[in-house]
């Protein structure tokens, strides 16, 4: 066997491997071995032809159908004894085989870069810290009033809150119906900040029975297009929200909470956690993209491929288990690509910091955690210590918690305070 690896680029490599008619043979046999239970030959029962006759009438077929399994194994040979160190999945090109010939084939790989640590300490960013007010409390007491409103029947709108059935059908220029452009039981609900003002002018006196012609320009991104309406009211709804109450906070809370003090507390209090939360992730996504943008290496397709597919499966986990019609994996893989390789390098250098720090989860830290799970998940500390203990998984979100951990505890970090925070 004929072996040369070929350097493509500093995270790819290839080999190419050829292999005479007598080396390959023995792979060939095996095949035709395990073919031969599935061959039916008239005058034989089935699986009882003489190996021969298969290797005769069937050769090529089992032959041509088995080389990429005997590439396979020849490129995992030359692995273990070259002593390669591939990442990702191998890729078999450029296949070459006569029968009774030599066999040629190249298996591109990737191997995983080397990544010199630069800057990951002292690293200099901005939290952002959102002050929880009055209004923002109430406005929040406001949402939930609304999500548990009722609605009784109307006649006529009065203000706002009221909600509108129609039969809506789309105009062309000249005013005419589109075909097929019609719309039954669609619901405006006039207070909807989302509802285009036109549609809400034209509705605020709205009647059931009454016709009305809206025609505005709609904005989408950087597209706009011309809308033209007639919508006839079908039905006319009042809503009616619940007053802020002892009697609202006992249903809502289902009597967890019975007064309205407690509750307006309560709810500040989570408000707070809520934008402490997303304060610290804003922090470690301000820490992590300064040194990933620090640090400048070729990230291996393989990786990028492989984050691309884990995307791509959250996808279909969306639509139960199958990408929806019509969608366009290369334009989905083409736009999160960046993404992918921001993701590829951070696993890189996380992998470099965590061995320069000589950061790890021992049996202290799985205690510990333990001792402050048990309790939420009711389950008994020493059994989730033993799971713990055999759980990879569990290990690596205890180093990473570690890691984040120490790179917050040395950059050098400055509040400001926002109203918005981004994800």
């Amino acid at each position: 066997m004929e072996v040369t690896i070929n350097t493509l680029s500093d995270v790819a490599r290839e080999v190419e491997i050829a292999v005479t008619a007598s080396e390959i043979q023995p792979h060939f046999d095996k095949a035709y071995q395990d073919y031969r239970p599935k061959v039916e030959i008239k005058g034989f029962r089935k699986g009882k032809a003489p190996i021969e006759l298969v290797k005769k009438l069937y050769g090529d077929l089992i032959e041509n159908e088995t080389l990429n399994t005997v590439a396979s194994e020849l490129y995992r040979s030359v692995v273990k004894e070259k002593e390669l160190k591939p990442i990702g999945d191998p890729v078999i090109v450029n296949m070459d085989y006569k029968r009774g010939e030599l066999f040629r084939f190249k298996v591109q790989y990737d191997i995983r870069p080397s990544v010199q640590l630069k800057e990951y300490k002292g690293i200099e960013v901005e939290k952002p810290i959102h002050t929880v007010g009055n209004q923002e409390v109430e406005d929040e007491i406001l949402r939930l009033r609304k999500m548990n409103s009722t609605t009784e029947p109307a006649k006529q709108v009065e203000d706002t809150e009221f909600i509108v059935t129609a039969q809506v059908q789309e105009l062309d220029k000249s005013g005419l119906p589109l075909i097929g452009k019609k719309s039954q039981n669609a619901r405006f609900y006039l207070a909807d900040p989302e509802l285009e003002q036109p549609i809400r002018d034209a509705l605020k006196q709205a009647q059931i029975g009454g016709e009305y012609r809206v025609a505005f320009k709609h904005q989408h991104d950087e597209h706009t297009h011309d809308v033209d309406l007639l919508i006839k009211a079908t039905k006319i709804e009042k809503v009616l929200t619940p007053e802020f109450n002892d009697e609202f906070v006992k249903k809502v809370t289902k009597e967890k909470v019975n007064e309205t003090d407690d509750f307006r507390k309560g709810l500040r209090e989570d408000l707070e956690a809520y934008w402490k939360e997303k304060s610290h992730r804003q922090t470690v996504n301000s820490v992590v993209g300064e040194i990933v943008r620090r640090h400048d290496f070729l990230v291996p397709e393989s990786l990028i491929r492989g984050i691309l597919q884990g995307l791509l499966e959250d996808v279909k986990q969306q639509y139960k288990g199958k990408l929806p019609p019509q969608f366009d994996s290369e334009k989905f893989y083409q736009e999160n690509r960046a993404y992918a390789v921001y993701q590829a390098k951070w696993a890189l250098i996380r992998e470099e910091i965590i061995q320069a720090e000589n950061i790890s989860a021992g049996d202290q830290d799985l205690l510990e955690l333990a001792e402050r799970e048990s309790a939420k998940i009711g389950i008994d500390k020493e059994r989730l210590i033993t799971y713990y203990k055999s759980s990879d998984q569990i290990k690596d979100r205890l180093v990473s918690d570690k890691l984040i951990a120490f790179l917050l505890e040395k950059s050098k970090i400055k509040e400001v305070e926002r109203q918005e925070i981004a994800e």
